[in-house]
């Protein structure tokens, strides 16, 4: 069972809803953290985790991956190791709903099979793998708000809308590994769709 969403995916219209959902910001190291904190304080909803992703106690966690699905580097090295079948979700996923390649500004959620987290979010930060991002990149911004769109929108392939089966997702640095996006950039922009997305549905 697994679903996409588009950068042109339908949102609700209903107007200032806070989240129900929680969104659990995670750092390894100081600096991420503290442009976390930053973002986190006075947003319902978000937290922050210093520590590794799979510390936390989520229903998902994100892949800040490239867009042919290879889990080779960074962060996806380490899911790939801790759900051995995710490389293969991914691909076979990215093959079926986008001929091969999902461009930066879409996800698409595939499960884990592990008992927790059981879904994983793909969302490409680049293109290739390795790829180093401009100074001025909003990669992190099209990344974020494809996760939020996916969880605020989109529909499981048995109908049950996303935000109701994941209500809790952990999300690394997008393209601060890898990608050498500065923390503060990369909060900036995860803010900036956060507010962009949630200001505008009801998930009540």
């Amino acid at each position: 069972m697994l679903c996409d969403v588009t950068a042109d995916s339908e949102r609700s219209s209903a107007e200032g809803a806070e989240p129900e959902l929680q969104l659990v910001l995670c750092a390894l190291d100081g600096p991420l953290a503290a442009a976390w904190h930053g973002i986190a304080d006075g947003r319902p909803g978000l937290s922050v985790h210093q520590g590794s992703v799979l510390d936390t106690q989520v229903d998902a966690v994100v892949s800040p991956a490239n867009s042919y699905g290879w889990m080779r580097g960074g962060i996806d090295a380490m899911y790939a190791r801790a759900f051995p079948e995710v490389e293969e979700q991914v691909r076979s996923a990215v093959l079926a709903y986008h001929g091969g390649e999902l461009p930066v500004g879409e996800a698409l959620l595939v499960p884990t099979g592990a008992p927790s987290p059981i879904w994983l979010i793909s969302a490409p930060t680049m293109r290739e793998p390795g790829d180093a991002l401009p100074a001025d990149t909003v990669h992190p911004y099209l990344a974020a708000r494809a996760v939020f769109r996916l969880w605020a929108s989109a529909m499981l392939d048995n109908g049950a809308p996303v935000h109701q089966v994941v209500r809790s997702i952990a999300m690394p640095g997008l393209g601060t590994g890898i990608g050498g996006a500065a923390p503060e950039l990369c909060a900036h922009q995860v803010a900036a769709a956060w507010d962009e997305v949630f200001a505008r549905v009801d998930l009540r």
